[in-house]
């Protein structure tokens, strides 16, 4: 029985035959709406949002820093023969490639890539499997009782499950214990070398206020998404899983978000569920999904189990319409999801990424508005550095900057309001 071992204690029952959808105030944790929301299901790339909150609670307890390991400031995290063989999405760099915490962090969170998983997973643990064991630990600790980890990237296992509502309570975690590092999941693209990668998540370019957090797929869990957008001072916590395509969790997400930040998004006759933790947890079999998903929808889809790029993609630097390029919805997928628009992301210059180490000759912080059209954007979320000893580091650069423009490296000016 799927879960065994995870502290559930209802009955056996069948597989999820819908989707899993649920949203959640991320303050209080109160549940807004929910549905299938503690089935197992296999979480895919969303994995990798446990990875994040592994790495910086290492970072906090001083085992590794953002720029290298404290215990040689020299090192870097090193692409092993482990993360080379990764499949089948990645950023494909060579073995003994040297990248920081900072960096990688950034890669993960934007691309998705599972070789740089396995970088993390390795750097601060020192190998996957005791790297799972770490992300076992905190997730029992959260009280993710339904969750199981053997792997940091989220490529298939039978062992590898989740559920709507344990993915909240991550997505909370990392909100409210990291507030100084939420820069990572706002960062809407990404710079190495020549190439420019956009974050898999849909929303950020295509619903006002979206300022986080991570997707995901396989062919077995379909497609998933965790989201938060903020409004009025609210933040809300979307969760989407087993959607048949990329927009169409986009879609459901954003309806989501639209019924939480209504004046009354209960309803003034509906009780609230509770809390995400008062959900009462189900013992099942994780759907799979893959016949429906990958089967008979061949046409729009990733072609292998933990594809993301097919979502996102990578586009040269080079040309006028890479940054700032509007990602149109298919017209079919737009039914009832006139809050979707496109472009909202296109003031915001992509984050420069790069191997090695740390550079004090560029900001590799937050991203800039490109041109003056670019200001008139004004529901774009623009990416501020985390606070703390990196992120003054990433000020004291972009002042010298200001100081020496003609130092090498992107020159960049305050980000547009939010």
């Amino acid at each position: 029985m799927a879960g065994a071992g995870l502290g559930l204690t209802t009955l056996d029952v069948a597989p999820a035959r819908a989707d899993a959808l649920l949203l959640v105030d991320a303050d209080s944790g109160k549940v807004i709406s929910e549905r299938n929301t503690t089935h197992p299901w296999y979480p895919a790339s969303v994995t990798k949002l446990m990875t994040t909150y592994v790495t910086l609670k290492a970072v906090r307890d001083h085992r590794i820093n953002l720029d290298s390991l404290l215990t040689n400031l020299d090192s870097l995290l090193t692409v092993s023969p482990n993360a080379v063989a990764q499949n089948p999405f990645k950023m494909g760099f060579n073995v003994g490639t040297g990248v920081t915490v900072d960096n990688a962090l950034k890669m993960l969170l934007v691309h998705s890539p599972n070789d740089i998983a396995v970088v993390l997973a390795e750097g601060v643990s020192g190998s996957i499997e005791k790297f799972a064991e770490e992300m076992n630990t905190e997730a029992h600790r959260l009280g993710m009782i339904q969750t199981h980890y053997v792997n940091p990237n989220g490529l298939p296992a039978d062992e590898q499950v989740t559920s709507a509502r344990d993915l909240s309570i991550l997505a909370r975690a990392l909100i409210l214990e990291f507030p100084e590092y939420d820069y990572y999941w706002h960062i809407a693209s990404i710079r190495l070398g020549k190439r420019i990668y956009r974050n898999t998540n849909r929303l950020i370019d295509a619903y006002v206020g979206t300022d986080g957090m991570k997707t995901g797929f396989t062919c077995a869990s379909g497609f998933n998404l965790v989201a938060t957008a903020t409004r009025g001072g609210k933040r809300l916590i979307a969760i989407v899983l087993g959607a048949k395509s990329s927009t169409s969790r986009a879609v459901k997400a954003a309806q989501l978000f639209e019924r939480g930040f209504a004046a009354d998004p209960l309803g003034s006759a509906t009780p609230s569920p509770g809390t995400v933790d008062s959900l009462v947890s189900i013992a099942a079999t994780p759907p799979d999904l893959r016949e429906d998903v990958c089967e008979h929808n061949r046409r729009h889809r990733p072609t292998k189990d933990g594809d993301e790029g097919g979502e996102a993609g990578t586009a040269s630097a080079e040309g006028t319409n890479n940054v700032g390029e509007r990602h149109m919805l298919p017209r079919s997928s737009r039914r009832g999801a006139g809050v979707l628009t496109s472009g909202l992301a296109a003031g915001i210059q992509p984050v420069e990424v790069y191997t090695g180490p740390t550079r004090h000759d560029i900001a590799s912080g937050a991203p800039a508005a490109a041109t003056p059209a670019s200001k008139k954007r004004t529901h774009a979320v623009a990416a501020k550095p985390p606070t703390g000893h990196h992120g003054r580091q990433q000020a004291q650069n972009s002042a010298a900057q200001r100081r020496a423009p003609h130092t090498r490296g992107q020159r960049f000016r305050p980000p547009p309001s939010a």
